[in-house]
This record gives C-alpha cells, sequence and structure tokens, in this order.
C-alpha cells in the first residue's frame, strides 16, 4: 500500500526530546530511590522504583516507610520466576504490603512474575499457577492481580496496558465516547494509544479480528518507526497505510493520546477520515481535562 508520513518537526524540539529520553532511560536503569513526576492534565503520576538491593530494601521499610508508602494508589511489584531467593522475595513482598495496608488501604496491587521465557514450555502454566495461588494467599486481606511476563513476547505489554487502563478515572465514558466515533465515521475499529509508550488504553470494533495480538505488533511498529524518525532530527507525527482492502491512520490526538483509525471501506476517502479525527480532538480533549482522582504508582 502507500505510506504517508506527516511533515517532522524542527530540529531544535527533537533534539530537545532526545535529551528528555536520554534523561529518562537514565532514570529507568538506576538501582536507587528515585521520584517522578509527570502531570497529565487530569492525571498526575508519582513513580517511585524501589531497587531490590538489601540496604535500600531496609532503608524503604524503616526511615522512609511514611512517606513512599503514603497516597499510594498501584502497587507494581516484580518477581523473578527463577530466582533463587523466593523466600526473601516473598518477605520483602509482604513487607510492602503490610506498609500499604496501614497507609494506603484502596491501594490497587498488580504482581508480574516475570522471565516466564527461561520456564520450560510445558511447565510455564503450572509453575505460574502455584505462585498466583500464593501470591493471592500471602496478599490478603488486599487482593493482587498476577501477570505471567516475559520481553520476548506480548506478554509485558498486555499487563502494562492492563494496568494503565486502571489509572484511568473516566474510562467508561472514554470508551463510550470511541464507541460512537466510530460508529459515526463508519470504522472497523478505532484505538487510543498513550503518547509516550505507545500502550493500548481503550479501544473499540465493530467487526472481529482475528489476531489477539495485534496491538502489541502495531505498538512495537510504530516505536521502531519513531526510533528512525528521531536518528532524522524529525518527531513521528502520522501516517497513513492503505492498500485495496482496508486504510489506516494513525495520528497525534490529544496531547497524551494517538489514535489508530482501520477502515475496510475504501471508497471512503482519507481527507475525510482525517477531517474527522481533527473535529473529534476537541472533544476528546475535554475528556481529558475532567478532574480525576490524584494516582501514584509504586514499583518494585
Amino acid at each position: 500500500g502507500n505510506l504517508h508520513i506527516a511533515k517532522g518537526v524542527t530540529l531544535e524540539k527533537a533534539k530537545r526530546q532526545k535529551k528528555i529520553n536520554k534523561r529518562n532511560r537514565k532514570f529507568l536503569h538506576s538501582k536507587g530511590n528515585h521520584k517522578k513526576k509527570k502531570k497529565k492534565d487530569n492525571l498526575q503520576n508519582d513513580f517511585f522504583f524501589l531497587a531490590r538491593q538489601d540496604t535500600f530494601m531496609e532503608n524503604y521499610f524503616t526511615s522512609q516507610r511514611d512517606n513512599i508508602f503514603r497516597n499510594v494508589e498501584v502497587l507494581i511489584y516484580v518477581f523473578d520466576v527463577e530466582s533463587r531467593e523466593l523466600e526473601k522475595d516473598m518477605h520483602y513482598y509482604q513487607s510492602c504490603l503490610e506498609a500499604i495496608l496501614q497507609n494506603s488501604p484502596d491501594a490497587k496491587i498488580f504482581c508480574l512474575v516475570h522471565k516466564m521465557d527461561l520456564v520450560q514450555e510445558d511447565q510455564r502454566d503450572l509453575i505460574f499457577k502455584e505462585r498466583e495461588e500464593d501470591l493471592r494467599r500471602l496478599s490478603r486481606p488486599l487482593e493482587c492481580s498476577c501477570f505471567r511476563t516475559s520481553i520476548w513476547d506480548e506478554t509485558l505489554y498486555k499487563a502494562w496496558s492492563s494496568i494503565v487502563y486502571q489509572l484511568i478515572p473516566n474510562v467508561q465514558q472514554l470508551e463510550m465516547n470511541l464507541r460512537n466515533f466510530a460508529e459515526i465515521i463508519e470504522a472497523d475499529e478505532v484505538l487510543l494509544f498513550e503518547r509516550a509508550t505507545f500502550l493500548v488504553i481503550s479501544h473499540y470494533q465493530c467487526k472481529e479480528q482475528r489476531d489477539a495480538h495485534r496491538f502489541e505488533k502495531i505498538s512495537n511498529i510504530i516505536k521502531q518507526f519513531k526510533l528512525s524518525c528521531s536518528k532524522l532530527a524529525a518527531s513521528f507525527q502520522s501516517m497513513e497505510v492503505r492498500n485495496s482492502n482496508f486504510a489506516a491512520f494513525i495520528d497525534i490526538f490529544t496531547s497524551n493520546t494517538y489514535v489508530m483509525v482501520v477502515m475496510s471501506d475504501p471508497s471512503i476517502p482519507s481527507a475525510a477520515t482525517l477531517i474527522n479525527i481533527r473535529n473529534a480532538r476537541k472533544h476528546f480533549e475535554k475528556l481529558e481535562r475532567v478532574d480525576g482522582p490524584k494516582q501514584c504508582l509504586l514499583m518494585r
């Protein structure tokens, strides 16, 4: 099909974005206790990345306990499925839960059983089920949701999308409006991606789709394409892919999202779809500005 790429931004803006990305990578790979704030109109996220080194962990539960675990909305705890210190892992997890129960009893709890690709394929279901049962038992009276994850397949993307989905304060209203938008423009499917991570935060489909992993695949393709754009001192803004059977449009939507619209009717001109996307922007921007609760992510 034909590929149409929108014009890039200025070199100065691209360089500024490159510095931001470099700073974020440094933050994500550091091993200490760090705090990062990112305000998104109606959503302010405070991220605490808690390193697993014993000295840091003891510090979290003594001098910094009340500061770190107060007003937490979400706890994400990552377990290495092949860890040789499972007992210690569970001890630290329970310490986190005790602090959460005392300071933020309404927090949502998520556990990632990670590196599942290292487990023999015929043992994965059994091992994950055992870990999930143990974690749910240890989490009482709190409830936890468990995900089996690996960097080598779609599971990690799916887990993060599920977590981000629960951080959206007006998600039902968003989904209802997305459905109305799809029906009005006669789209087969409409998706909203979070702008920085390209995680799917909402979608609506009018027709059944065969590929259950299409979101992750599309996200990876676009992230690689964005990387290619950055190497050319440009910033990805929009894309159109079209052949005789369908047309797909990806475009900047709100200040926090990209939208993807899939059409199977080739008689609908591209210009009409792009105008509809542009006209819907203001409406969805208003939805983002609706006051929502302050959200705090706590990650181990």
